[in-house]
């Protein structure tokens, strides 16, 4: 099992999510501003955990991304195979005797890191990220749609109101 930045950035990104489900859809804009991954790297990621099932997509001025199956029901594992499009190797049965001698210990290795990974759930990490202090803040809706009243300007009543108040104010001749 190899590990990229990919996989690593895709774990944080859905961390990301699984802490802040219960407000609803969160937008990439949001998750791009919390953590240092780019948009266009954040849009590569997530079509392909959507693809996957493990997010589901919601549009509109509220939309953004939720998790697709409960934060208990994902693992590492899932995310990391899921955006490295790489799937586990099955123990290999027909190795020639003239294989190189390390690569039983390389199997070995693998297979108790993708043990791991598979028992590492997003809730258990989430839950961590919270124990660690994390706070979760609720972003404000997005000030979008024609249905949205402007905000008033604050009047000022010091101003003057026309260009003969303004040259009596400045006392021009």
């Amino acid at each position: 099992m190899r590990f990229c930045s990919k996989g690593r950035l895709a774990v944080t990104a859905m961390i990301d999510i699984a802490l802040r489900q219960d407000f609803g859809p969160v937008s990439l804009t949001d998750i791009a501003s919390r953590h240092p991954i780019s948009m266009s790297y954040l849009e590569q990621l997530f079509s392909k955990l959507r693809l996957k099932g493990l997010v589901i997509s919601v549009r509109g001025p509220a939309g953004g991304y939720a998790l697709g199956h409960p934060s208990d029901e994902i693992t590492v594992a899932d995310i990391i195979f899921a955006v490295e499009e790489a799937q586990p190797k099955e123990n290999q049965q027909d190795a020639s005797p003239a294989q190189d001698t390390t690569q039983e210990l390389w199997d070995a290795m693998s297979a108790k890191v993708l043990a791991f990974t598979q028992s590492v759930t997003l809730k258990s990490l989430a839950l961590a990220q919270l124990a660690m202090g994390g706070k979760i803040e609720r972003t404000p809706a997005p000030n979008r749609g024609v249905f949205k009243a402007p905000v008033q300007q604050a009047i000022r009543p010091d101003v003057p109101n026309s260009v003969f108040e303004l040259a009596q104010t400045l006392q021009l001749p």
